[in-house]
């Protein structure tokens, strides 16, 4: 039998330290898991992140399901187990790396795919990616796979379309704590509501004026990693288009997920600005909200990145701050961006119509 694998080493914090290492002794560590997250990149390079975490057994949400249910789910979310310092194995196509898990449990890959390969994606895409756990931390585990996705973008998508999450896309209530606390805690995929008009919207983003294209989606977001498999099904439940999430790493303690700051605004900001650096050739389209600093992000990403963003949607969630809103949008337009404040969906489709960016016929 092979030996077991350590999996605390790597952890910083001791008492979860201890918890896992107690787990793993005493046998109560459950058998882990490959919890893949969907991988973007180009023809020649990919970009892939996962997680390794103790299985947790988050079921599918139903019609039925008690309120105590959901808050168990959620709290089971936050409050797992990752597995440190394991190896795992990926192979896309024929490229194949080796890794192993960070004290959070992640893993990261870049792999450089060669001039063969590259002919054959060229065209775009999603294109499965295959991983493998290669070492044991529990007794008797049996073989751990796991199948994700990545999106290839092909230069002639000269478009990329980026979007938040939270009330922009969801409802969500983030500038109200409590109504935030309830929706999350209380509510589940199937009973959380996005906004009206919203996934038509996308899905005509994404298919452009003629009705041909497919242009990609990013989700770029201030939410963690614990709400993937959340989302993953929201946006499934709700024929929103599937696209590359963008979201902060694991925080373990459920009740400082609220907390706001300069790390909340820097991480969208330095996603965004990746995937920039990424696809120099394409164009973007970047939708966000009023409730965190959305407007300034995006005002500060096109000036930093003249010519290249061709339009911004901010939905206005909160009244005050609208005066201070439109001081950005006049800030905007003398960058040669459209800055499109509005208060529904409707208002972004009527500019977006305008522009030749979507054709509702089509959706």
């Amino acid at each position: 039998m092979k030996p077991l694998k350590p999996v605390f080493r790597f952890i910083k914090k001791p008492f979860r330290r201890a918890l896992v290492w107690f787990k793993q002794k005493a046998g109560w560590l459950g058998v882990p898991k490959i919890v893949p997250f969907r991988g973007y990149g180009t023809s020649t390079e990919v970009f892939l992140k996962g997680m390794v975490i103790e299985d947790k057994g988050l079921a599918k949400p139903h019609s039925h399901q008690k309120v105590w249910h959901n808050f168990l789910t959620m709290i089971k979310r936050f409050w797992s187990d990752e597995i440190a310092g394991v190896r795992v194995k990926v192979v896309f196509r024929n490229c194949s790396e080796v890794v192993e898990t960070d004290e959070n449990g992640f893993f990261t890959f870049q792999l450089k795919i060669s001039n063969a390969e590259a002919r054959e994606i060229n065209t775009g895409g999603w294109f499965p990616v295959y991983y493998e756990l290669l070492d044991d931390v529990v007794q008797n585990q049996p073989e751990v796979h796991a199948r994700g996705q990545v999106r290839v973008v092909a230069d002639k998508n000269k478009r990329i379309l980026v979007s938040d999450i939270d009330d922009t896309i969801l409802i969500s209530y983030s500038t109200q704590i409590l109504r935030k606390l309830r929706l999350m805690f209380f509510k589940n995929a199937l009973t959380r509501l996005p906004f009206p008009g919203v996934a038509q919207f996308y899905r005509s983003l994404v298919k452009g004026a003629d009705g041909q294209r497919s242009y990609p989606f990013f989700y770029v977001s201030s939410s963690e990693w614990n709400l993937y498999d959340l989302l993953s099904d929201f946006f499934a439940i709700n024929h929103l288009p599937a696209g590359v999430f963008v979201l902060k790493d694991l925080n373990h303690n459920v009740l400082k997920f609220w907390k706001r700051g300069s790390k909340m605004h820097s991480h969208k900001k330095e996603k965004i600005e990746k995937l920039l650096d990424l696809y120099k050739q394409h164009d973007f389209i970047l939708i966000g909200d009023s409730g965190q600093r959305d407007p300034f992000i995006y005002s500060e990403i096109a000036e930093k990145y003249p010519g290249r963003i061709k339009a911004v949607y901010i939905r206005c969630v909160e009244r005050r701050m609208r005066k201070s809103q439109q001081k950005i949008q006049a800030y905007a337009s003398q960058l040669d961006v459209d800055m499109v404040l509005v208060n529904n969906t409707s208002e972004a489709e009527v500019h977006a119509l305008k522009k030749g960016y979507i054709n509702l016929e089509n959706v």
